[in-house]
C-alpha cells in the first residue's frame, strides 16, 4: 500500500513538471490584473483549458498506451499524420521561441539592457548544443528547478493573500470566464499533453504485472495530483493579480505583472531569483520540445539522424526568428493557428477519454469534421480581420464567444450515436 502510494505520489509531480511549464507563468497574474473583481469567474474558465482538459488528455493516452498519432487515427490515417505534423509545427514555431522571450524579458533585459536578437541567438545556440548531446545535465537540472520555481509562487501567493491589499479595481473583461477559457488555449497545456503524454505514461515504472484498470487507476490518481497543484498555483497567481491590479498600469505587460507582484511580496532579491529560475526551467522546455519533435521526424524518415539534425537547425532558426520578439507580439500570432488546433486537440481528447461504444469511428470522423468547419471562422477573424466574419459568427451559437464549435460538436456527437443505435 505504501509502495502504491509513493508511486501515484512519484507520478502526480511527474505529470506536474511536465505541465508546469515557465513560460505559463506570466499568464495567470495578468489574467487576474485584467479580471479584478470578476477573478473567480476568470480562474474557471482557465482551469477548464489549461488544467481539466490536459489532465483528460493523460486519460486519453493511458487508455490508448501508444502515440499522438493514435489520437486521430480512427478520423484517418492521413488525418493523424497531417495534424500530428501540424501539431510539431506549431510547438517549434511559438512555445519554443516564447521561452527565450520571457527569458529576455525576464532575466536578461532588466539587468543587462542587451537587444532581444543577441538574446535569442545565444539562446537557441545553446539549446541547439543540448539538444545534439541529449546532456543528463539538464535533466537533473530540471528536477530541482520545478520545486524551488513552486517554493518561490507559494510564498509570492501567500504573502500576498495576507497582505493588507484589497480587490479595489473592477473587470476589464466583457466576459471573464470566456476569457480564461481562451487564455488557457495560450498554455499550449492540451497541445503538451498530446505530444508527450504518451512518452511520459508509457515510460513510467509500472509493474509489468499490472492489470490495465490497475495501471488506469494510478494515473487517475495521479492526474488529480497534478491538476490540484496547478489549480491552487493559477488560481493563488490570478488572485494575487486581482489584489495588486489596482497598482499597476493598464498597459502593463504579461512579464511585468509576474515580475512586479514578485518585488511586491518577495522583494528586489525574491524577484531575481525568480528571473533566474523562470530563465532556467523556459530553457529546459525549449530542449524538450525541439528534442521531441526532432524525434518524431528521425522517426518518420525510418530513424534518420540527418533528419534528427535537420529538424534541430529548423527549430533553433525559428527559435532564433521568433524569439527575438516581445511576449505579447508571440501571444498575438499564436491565436490563428490555437483557434484552428485546439478545438481539435480538444475533441481528440474527449473522444479518447469517453467509452469507446459512444466513439467510434464514424463518430470520430463526423465531430472532427464539424469542429474543423466551424472552427474556420474564429481562424479566419485573426488573418483576414474582425469585420470578415462577424456576421457568420453571430449566426453560430456562442460564436461571438470564439466558441461556435462547441454546440455543433455536441449535436454531432449525439445524432451519430442516434443514428448508430437506430442502425444497431
Amino acid at each position: 500500500m505504501m509502495n502504491k502510494t509513493k508511486e501515484i505520489l512519484i507520478t502526480g509531480f511527474a505529470l506536474f513538471s511536465m505541465f508546469f511549464g515557465a513560460g505559463n507563468l506570466i499568464l495567470p497574474p495578468f489574467l487576474g490584473k485584467n479580471a479584478a473583481d470578476m477573478w473567480y469567474w476568470v480562474t474557471l474558465g482557465f482551469f477548464i483549458t489549461a488544467v481539466f482538459i490536459p489532465i483528460l488528455g493523460i486519460l486519453a493516452h493511458a487508455r490508448l498506451q501508444g502515440t499522438m498519432y493514435d489520437f486521430g487515427k480512427k478520423v484517418s490515417p492521413t488525418f493523424s499524420l497531417i495534424y500530428c505534423l501540424i501539431v510539431y509545427a506549431i510547438s517549434i514555431a511559438l512555445p519554443a521561441p516564447r521561452t527565450a522571450s520571457v527569458t529576455h524579458e525576464m532575466a536578461i533585459e532588466p539587468y543587462f539592457g542587451t537587444g532581444s536578437l543577441l538574446t535569442s541567438s545565444i539562446y537557441f545556440a545553446l539549446v541547439f548544443v543540448f539538444v545534439m548531446n541529449r546532456s543528463k545535465v539538464l535533466q537533473i537540472l530540471g528536477r530541482f528547478l520545478t520545486p524551488l520555481i513552486i517554493i518561490i509562487l507559494l510564498s509570492i501567493i501567500f504573502v500576498g493573500i495576507f497582505s493588507s491589499h484589497t480587490i479595489s479595481a473592477t473587470t476589464l473583461f466583457k466576459t471573464p470566464f470566456v476569457d480564461g477559457v481562451l487564455e488557457g488555449y495560450q498554455t499550449f497545456d492540451a497541445i503538451g499533453a498530446v505530444v508527450v503524454g504518451g512518452v511520459l505514461v508509457i515510460s513510467m515504472n509500472f509493474n509489468k504485472n499490472a492489470s490495465f484498470e490497475v495501471k488506469k487507476q494510478l494515473i487517475s490518481k495521479a492526474g488529480l495530483i497534478a491538476g490540484l497543484g496547478l489549480l491552487i498555483i493559477y488560481a493563488g497567481l490570478i488572485y494575487n493579480g486581482a489584489l495588486f491590479s489596482s497598482t499597476f498600469s493598464e498597459e502593463a505587460t504579461r512579464t511585468e505583472v509576474l515580475s512586479g507582484l514578485s518585488t511586491k511580496t518577495l522583494g528586489n532579491i525574491g524577484t531575481v531569483f525568480l528571473s533566474v529560475l523562470v530563465a532556467l526551467a523556459c530553457f529546459t522546455t525549449a530542449i524538450g520540445i525541439i528534442t521531441g519533435t526532432a524525434d518524431y521526424f528521425k522517426g518518420l524518415f525510418h530513424n534518420s539522424q540527418k533528419a534528427y539534425t535537420i529538424t534541430a537547425i529548423v527549430g533553433c532558426l525559428l527559435g532564433v526568428v521568433v524569439g527575438q520578439f516581445d511576449v505579447h507580439y508571440i501571444i498575438v500570432i499564436a491565436l490563428p493557428a490555437l483557434m484552428f488546433i485546439y478545438p481539435i486537440t480538444i475533441i481528440l481528447i474527449l473522444l479518447n477519454v469517453i467509452p469507446e461504444k459512444w466513439a467510434t469511428a464514424a463518430v470520430f470522423k463526423a465531430v472532427v469534421i464539424v469542429t474543423f468547419i466551424f472552427s474556420i471562422p474564429d481562424f479566419l477573424q485573426f488573418i483576414i480581420g474582425k469585420d470578415a466574419v462577424t456576421g457568420i459568427q453571430h449566426l453560430i451559437p456562442l460564436g461571438q464567444y470564439h466558441l461556435g464549435w462547441v454546440l455543433p460538436a455536441l449535436i454531432a456527437f449525439i445524432i451519430m450515436n442516434g443514428v448508430q443505435k437506430i442502425k444497431s
